[in-house]
């Protein structure tokens, strides 16, 4: 069975600046039940489709599929719950990991987390610089900032103590240290 396995840290504004201008991930969800979502996403001009099961510890079951682009923007246009997450990725590499830097843009403006993918739940990965508070046994409850638009991410972060508490950027950007 297919496993993601991921560490997840707030990002340290005040350490993180962007080295590029990272690559513009746009998603939505079909299906957002707690014991299971079914995503869809493009990502620059790549698309997918993408099952994941309830999160334990660090760890759920991820089934991840190409698909064409046309479909997946079909998808995101006209099936997918609204509003759509939209956020850019950069990525880094520290500790000989790669790390994913997401900055979160429309509703979820100001929240920005750094996850790195590991083999095996008993991997240990030191952290750089720009990691903050470890949120990875937490819920980064997306499709909750999804169901609802009237609210902020922060405000909505901010009033469910089992998800991710996130602060405003002081800054924009990533270099990773």
């Amino acid at each position: 069975m297919a496993a993601e396995i991921e560490r997840k840290y707030l990002v340290n504004t005040a350490l993180w600046h962007p080295v590029d201008a990272g690559v513009l991930y746009r998603q939505g969800y079909l299906s957002s039940v707690k014991e299971r979502v079914v995503r869809v996403r493009i990502a620059g001009e790549e698309g997918f489709l993408t099952i994941k099961g309830l999160t334990t510890g660090i760890r759920r079951s991820e089934f991840e599929y190409p698909i064409p682009l046309g479909d997946a923007a079909a998808m995101l246009d006209g099936l997918c719950e609204k509003p759509l997450i939209e956020k850019y990725r950069h990525r880094a590499t520290h500790g000989g990991k790669l790390w994913e830097i997401d900055v979160f843009h429309g509703e979820n403006e100001g929240l920005i987390v750094a996850e790195c993918e590991l083999r095996s739940t008993e991997e240990r990965v030191a952290p750089p610089a720009l990691a903050g508070e470890e949120v990875s046994s937490r819920r980064l409850a997306l499709t909750l900032l999804q169901q609802q638009p009237d609210r902020t991410s922060l405000q909505i972060l901010d009033e469910h103590p089992c998800l991710i508490r996130s602060h405003r950027r002081e800054q924009r950007g990533a270099r990773i240290s």
